[in-house]
C-alpha cells in the first residue's frame, strides 16, 4: 500500500484530534502462521497542546502481564508526523493521507525475555463510525513475524459528529 492511495477517503483522520482524550484499544497479535499468540487491552489517556501529542498507554495482556508505554507525537508537516517512545529505535516516521495514517519504525520488543529489534509497518485507518482499525505488521531482517491488529474506541464517542470528511469533537471544535 501507499499512502497516497488514500487521499480521497473519509473520514479525514486528524491524529491530534483523535486521539486527544481518552480511548480504549482492544487486540491480538497472531504469527506469521495466523495463530493467535497474545490478546490485550489499551487504556489511553491523550493530550495535545497544540504543539505535541503526548499518548499515556496502560497495555494489560490476556497473561495478566502489565506494560505502560507513553509517546509523544510532533507534526513536522502537513502529511507527516514524528514519534517516540520507550523502545522506539529512534524516531517513528508517519504520513497521513484521507482516513490513513502510516507509520514506520524500529522498536526494541521483548520476545520470550529477551529483548530483539523489530520494524513495524502500522497502518491505521479511521471509519464513519468513530472506530480507528490498526494493522501493524513486524518483521526482522525482511521477514515477516506477525501482525497486530488493533481495534480503538473513544469513551465519549457520543461526542463524535462528521462534517464532511473531517471528524470534530463536540467539545473541541
Amino acid at each position: 500500500m501507499k499512502i497516497e492511495d488514500f487521499s480521497g477517503k473519509g473520514p479525514r483522520l486528524v491524529i491530534e484530534d483523535y486521539l486527544n482524550g481518552r480511548l480504549t484499544a482492544w487486540g491480538l497479535f497472531q504469527d506469521r502462521f495466523g495463530t493467535v499468540r497474545r490478546q490485550f487491552r489499551v487504556d489511553i489517556d491523550g493530550s495535545y497542546d497544540g504543539r505535541a501529542l503526548t499518548l499515556n498507554e496502560d497495555f494489560t495482556y490476556d497473561d495478566g502481564e502489565t506494560e505502560r508505554r507513553v509517546w509523544t507525537v510532533r507534526r513536522t508537516a502537513p502529511d507527516r508526523l514524528v514519534g517516540t517512545a520507550d523502545g522506539v529505535v529512534g524516531q517513528a516516521l508517519g504520513r497521513t493521507a484521507g482516513n490513513a495514517l502510516n507509520w514506520r519504525y524500529d522498536f526494541n520488543l521483548r520476545i520470550h525475555g529477551r529483548t530483539t529489534r523489530v520494524r513495524f509497518d502500522d497502518w491505521m485507518f479511521l471509519q464513519g463510525d468513530g472506530v480507528l482499525i490498526n494493522r501493524a505488521v513486524v518483521s526482522k531482517f525482511g521477514v515477516r513475524l506477525g501482525e497486530a491488529t488493533i481495534f480503538f474506541r473513544r469513551e465519549e464517542a457520543s461526542a463524535i459528529s462528521y462534517v464532511g470528511e473531517e471528524v470534530r469533537l463536540a467539545a473541541g471544535e
